[in-house]
């Protein structure tokens, strides 16, 4: 709006172009007219000031009835509009929605939208103290956006009534311009400071704001130009206000007056063509047309070089322009370029760019803050965006861990050092280790302050009592939170001890400290005792180093030998006779033993795996006894069928036919010319006369026939890349090919759907797409999960599983994603648009997916995903054991665990725990009853597993004996007789 507004100032007569006009921009045209007339008379007024000494006062109330115009016209360039009330519920309802979100922020301050909310509520309301009171708060908390800023700031513009409160402006100006690079702000600054050129050191503000803009925003290729043009506007008026008085003025203070504002127009278009910007070439020939002399040749040269930069830059502009927001990707494009070139201002321009749309990206603060940590080091500069960094991402460790290094790097006293760690502590870190972090640094902060030349200190004392504090809370508070300390390896507590040991000399307290780290579960790791006996070694005695070692050797479970051979390395160098015989005896008895454990847990290992390989060979066998028995039986079934057929009886007598089958029958429609005649033999009154239906035998067969009639297909692995696999679609699907060639259809050209059926023609519930483009295989894969017939179809890449035996396809990412929730124990019933009001009183919901069976179904199972990390700990909090619809729920951060494939698939575990084979319980385990419905003379005892559960498995030639005899033939039987 500003960036139009200065525009329009600088090109009075250019004719708009043509297009529909956007809505509202009459409005904003007036406001613009208005704004250069204001302008124009306050430079007037400013110019008569400074030239001249016979300036009535008229001049002067006109400047500034001028300023007060112009805060009208911003005033009325963003007012809201006027809101009618028709109901005093709504305004009630207001008042209590005010007063939830009043109590919300109580409870967590860092809650953003519930500020938002509120001072939106506020706004609403008209309550104008409590907004401003309300923005004042967001604003110590959160840096505020452009749209909030110039939203408060036309506010208060429109409240301003006398010269306190026009100062009062000028402090929000500073405040705004500090939280991000908004060139809109900037303009905005520097066309309100226009307004009080008439008060007294008006016109070095007006010069100070647009100097202070240009080094900004300057340098901004896109935006840049509005300043400019603003700054330059602003001296031209001047020079043509001046201009009728300039001939009646003597050469001495025309030089000093007129020529030296002439001289600062031609300094800024000088300045401006040294810079590459967009639409240099329109600034280059306004510049011959206003310039009464011929344009310097060092002018020339320094805008020719400036449209060579222009060329280099203009790739990385357009590719912002053509992005969508938040570009994050091109902006780290052009920040590599720029890093290359070298140049800090527009390296710190870049910067300050792209975290005006990526401000909750923590990865680049901590570039930019490492680039200016390294490069730049001026003191304001580093420690603003540090705080920035923090203020925009509290949850990042790394952010508050770096903006106490820098604080201390630049001097900061020791009391707001302080005050800054108490923030961080509170600020809402997602992970146990992220305290201990920022509790390492702020204690690494404390020691460097120690002078431990000085047997006591201050200092010392200090952070004694921080080790104590910093154990206690990680103790209490993050325990509490997160059911872990973030430290099992107790790294403060062993800083601790190196302090007391090395630095302050007290041995006695550095071994009440080890001893508290090995009874916090650290006694078992040999790195751990070597890690004592380092510092007993170094700062201790030889009894005290001795003793160390003598009970690692006996706790440690992990590299027992490695204690051993430092204790047998110590004796040998230090020890006396006694001590090496005692030390020998210790080694060698706890070897003796842990070599034992070793063996058995080998046997152990060995058994279950020979165990295993048994229980793979016997399945195997069975499946191939019962595939060979189920084919034998099928051929006798099909010769005693074919006998049945031969004397059928008539239809209606025979015996009632299975439920399963009967259903089929019923289901299967007669081709066209069968339902003709059925229907030709129809009688008079209407009952149909016998007809011969074919027996499920039939159909099946018939069923059979025509698969076996379809054409093969066999896989073309070179059309993998335009074919997708779609699975678990209903068997009951009738026709797959005509009901889902619609919906791939959608994606792009099909060129066939090969739907695949089993021997007897049923639907299996799977099929192949071929698209005759690629990029139409890759928009399918977005159907995936969507719902056909009430079930989830999965699409996922046709990928032959024989060459690629380890391919899997998931959708959804398995690692720590501190933006999204995995909740737990939702009701069945429970919708995705109920789940999503619930979530959405906690920050910005962008998906939620619930989590189904193949079938379709829910299993109570949701996740979540957030606009940042902060929304996600906040709703983490307030919603873990929420109850919803009698059900209570559990939420955590989505952290899923790492997925593990067994070395051997074929071996299951039974219900019991130990690894029996399927055959025992069945296809699908042990059933509902426990009964065996054979008798027990008939069963056959499993030797095999019952020796392999009790004792050593059996060699695998046994078992193949016990379960299976040897087949004789005709002679092998006349042996045996006569044998008898």
């Amino acid at each position: 709006m500003a960036t139009a507004a200065a525009t329009s100032a600088t090109e009075p007569e250019t004719e708009p172009k043509a297009g529909p006009k956007a809505e509202g921009e009459e409005d904003e045209i007036k406001a613009a007219k208005t704004r250069r007339k204001v302008l124009s008379r306050a430079v007037a007024a400013a110019t008569y000031k400074t030239m001249g000494p016979g300036r009535d006062q008229q001049e002067e109330g006109v400047s500034e009835s001028d300023g007060d115009e112009y805060a009208m016209a911003s005033s009325a360039e963003s007012s809201p509009g006027e809101y009618e009330w028709e109901y005093d519920e709504e305004e009630e309802k207001n008042q209590l929605e005010i007063e939830r979100l009043e109590e919300q922020l109580s409870i967590n301050v860092y809650d953003y939208n519930c500020h938002v909310d509120l001072i939106r509520l506020l706004r609403l309301e008209g309550e104008l103290t409590k907004v401003r009171m309300a923005r004042q708060k967001m604003s110590e908390i959160f840096p505020l956006t452009e749209e909030l800023w110039l939203e408060w700031l036309h506010d208060e513009i429109t409240m301003a009534l006398d010269g306190l409160d026009r100062e009062h402006v000028y402090d929000l100006f500073e405040k705004a311009v500090k939280d991000y690079i908004c060139p809109n702000i900037w303009l905005e600054y520097g066309q309100y400071s226009v307004g009080g050129i008439g008060q007294k050191g008006g016109l070095e503000k007006v010069r100070s704001v647009f100097e202070r803009a240009l080094s900004s925003v300057g340098l901004h290729m896109t935006k840049g130009l509005a300043i400019w043009e603003a700054y330059r506007e602003f001296e031209s008026a001047i020079v043509e206000a001046a201009r009728p008085i300039a001939g009646f003025l003597s050469p001495f203070d025309r030089d000093q007056t007129f020529d030296s504002q002439l001289e600062k127009v031609h300094s800024l278009f000088r300045r401006q063509l040294a810079i590459p910007l967009y639409e240099m070439e329109a600034t280059f020939a306004e510049y011959e047309e206003w310039s009464e002399d011929p344009i310097p040749e060092s002018v020339i040269q320094n805008y020719n070089k400036a449209l060579q930069q222009l060329e280099k830059y203009k790739p990385y502009e357009d590719a912002l322009l053509e992005a969508e927001a938040p570009r994050l990707a091109e902006y780290q494009a052009y920040i590599d370029f720029e890093m290359k070139v070298g140049d800090p201002a527009r390296i710190q321009l870049i910067f300050e760019r792209a975290l005006v749309e990526n401000c909750l990206v923590p990865d680049l603060w901590i570039r930019y803050s490492q680039y200016l940590d390294r490069q730049l080091k001026v003191k304001d500069l580093v420690l603003s965006v540090h705080n920035r960094a923090v203020r925009n991402c509290p949850w990042t460790v790394a952010l508050w861990s770096r903006y106490l290094l820098a604080m201390e790097r630049h001097g900061v006293d020791h009391q707001v050092i302080a005050v800054t760690f108490e923030k961080a502590l509170s600020a809402g870190f997602i992970q146990a280790t992220d305290y201990v972090e920022i509790w390492q640094a702020y204690l690494d902060y404390l020691r460097r302050r120690v002078d431990f030349k000085q047997d006591s200190s201050k200092e010392l004392e200090e952070l004694r009592s921080a080790f104590t504090r910093a154990l206690e809370y990680l103790k209490q508070e993050v325990e509490e939170r997160f059911n872990e300390s973030g430290d099992p390896s107790c790294t403060i507590m062993q800083n601790w001890a190196r302090i007391e040991a090395r630095l302050c000399n007290n041995m006695q307290k550095a071994r009440e400290l080890w001893d508290s780290i090995m009874t916090k579960g650290n006694a078992k790791y040999a790195n751990m005792w070597l890690e004592y006996y380092n510092l007993e070694r170094a700062h201790g005695d030889s009894q005290h180093c001795r003793k160390a070692l003598h009970r690692a050797v006996q706790c440690t479970s992990d590299y027992p030998e490695h204690v051993c051979e430092v204790l047998l390395t110590l004796e040998r160098t230090e020890g006396t006779l006694e001590d090496w015989d005692i030390a020998v005896q210790k080694t060698e008895t706890r070897l003796a033993r842990v070599n034992e454990q070793r063996i058995k847990a080998a046997e152990k290992e060995a058994a279950l795996a020979q165990q295993e390989e048994e229980k793979a060979d016997y399945r195997k066998k069975t499946r191939a006894e019962k595939k060979a028995l189920k084919k034998k039986k099928k051929t006798r079934g099909t010769d005693k069928r074919n006998a049945d057929e031969d004397g059928e009886k008539e239809w209606g007598d025979d015996e009632e036919e299975p439920a399963s089958k009967r259903r089929k029958v019923e289901n299967s429609v007669p081709p066209a010319g069968e339902a003709q005649a059925l229907e030709a033999e129809t009688g008079l009154f209407g009952r149909s006369a016998p007809v011969a239906i074919e027996p499920p035998s039939k159909q099946k067969e018939r069923a059979a026939a025509l698969k076996r009639d379809m054409p093969k297909v066999l896989h073309d692995s070179s059309k993998d890349g335009v074919t997708v696999f779609v699975s678990n679609l209903p068997y009951s699907m009738d026709e797959p090919d005509a009901k889902l060639r619609p919906l791939f259809e959608a994606c792009g050209e099909v060129v066939e759907v090969r739907p695949i059926f089993s021997n007897r023609g049923d639907f299996r519930g799977y099929c192949y797409v071929e698209f005759k483009e690629e990029k139409s295989a890759l928009k399918a894969l977005e159907l995936d999960r969507k719902n056909v017939e009430g079930r989830p179809m999965f699409v996922s890449p046709c990928v032959d599983k024989s060459k690629n035996p380890d391919f899997k396809v998931f959708r959804y990412s398995t690692a720590l994603e501190k933006h999204k929730l995995f909740i737990s124990g939702l009701p069945f019933s429970c919708t995705k648009e109920e789940l999503e009001e619930i979530c959405k009183a906690h920050g910005t919901v962008r998906d939620i997916r619930l989590v189904t069976n193949r079938a379709g179904k829910p299993k109570g199972l949701a996740y979540v995903e957030y606009e940042n990390e902060s929304q996600a700990s906040q709703a983490v909090m307030k919603m873990d054991g929420m109850t919803i619809k009698e059900n209570v729920i559990k939420v955590a951060i989505s952290n899923p665990p790492q997925r593990k494939v067994p070395d051997q698939p074929e071996a299951r575990k039974g219900p019991g725990g130990p690894m029996v084979p399927r055959q025992i319980y069945g296809a699908r385990g042990r059933g509902r009853t426990q009964l065996s419905l054979l008798p027990r003379a008939l069963q056959r005892t499993n030797t095999a597993v019952a020796q392999a559960e009790n004792g050593p498995a059996p060699k695998p030639a046994a078992t193949s004996a016990a379960t299976e005899a040897p087949k004789m033939s005709n002679a092998d039987f006349a042996k045996l007789l006569l044998r008898k």
